[in-house]
């Protein structure tokens, strides 16, 4: 059986992907969940991840570290991590990689927390084109392929690439297209996102790095988490 190497649910937007991804499309894997420490996680992660860092998935002896390799390497393992159809397929990679790669205020001033909700201080020109982007590109894929996800009717890699953004757009209060926010909606009523999402919550680690990173970008109104 696969293990998944993670680190916290309520913070860590680089293994979201991989983790929902396997469990919507029931990849059976067991769960490895590490927290990030003060200061550095390198050590620690450096024990079964060669990049020190999350995700990371072991297969027997072999290692597959970075979300995009893991996604691929499960591609050619198992039907349906990527569209069938030849279009849709080349457009959730583009889509994937785009994301993957860009959109670096987004996750700057809008890190992963799942457990809170946030008031902006202001919006940023940077993050106002980042979800312009965004939006654009959702309505693209869901316009294009029918929905209701962004490559067709199956929930598919390109999906789980988005998913972390789906909980920063619940956290943070923003504004998207009414069929952005009903895509929102849609992943985030996926019974792997509820369980990702209900075990965030649960987690008794607060990490000191990831609070602050939030509130220097803006004021929690709300937080959801025990304690």
């Amino acid at each position: 059986m696969y293990r998944l190497h993670i680190a916290n649910k309520n913070y860590s937007s680089w293994s979201l992907r991989p983790w929902v991804l396997m469990r919507q499309k029931e990849i059976r894997f067991e769960e490895v969940l590490t927290p990030f420490e003060a200061d550095s996680n390198w050590s620690t992660f450096r024990a079964f991840s060669p990049s020190g860092l999350v995700p990371c998935l072991e297969d027997g002896e072999r290692t597959v570290w970075e979300s995009l390799a893991i996604v691929e390497y499960l591609a050619e393992r198992h039907a349906g991590v990527w569209p069938a159809d030849e279009e849709a397929r080349a457009w959730a990679r583009c889509a994937s990689s785009e994301m993957h790669a860009g959109f670096s205020p987004l996750r700057s001033l809008c890190p992963m927390n799942c457990g809170v909700r946030v008031k902006l201080h202001h919006m940023p020109d940077a993050l106002a084109r980042n979800l312009a982007r965004l939006d654009e590109l959702w309505q693209q894929g869901l316009t294009r392929f029918g929905g209701p996800f962004l490559a067709g009717e199956a929930f598919t890699a390109v999906d789980a690439f988005f998913a972390p953004v789906a909980f920063r757009v619940q956290s943070f209060g923003l504004t998207l297209s009414e069929p952005s926010m009903g895509y929102v909606t849609r992943l985030l009523s996926l019974p792997a996102m509820q369980q990702w999402y209900e075990e965030a919550l649960a987690e008794p680690w607060r990490e000191a790095a990831h609070e602050a990173e939030v509130q220097q970008h803006g004021t929690i109104i709300e937080d959801r988490r025990p304690g």
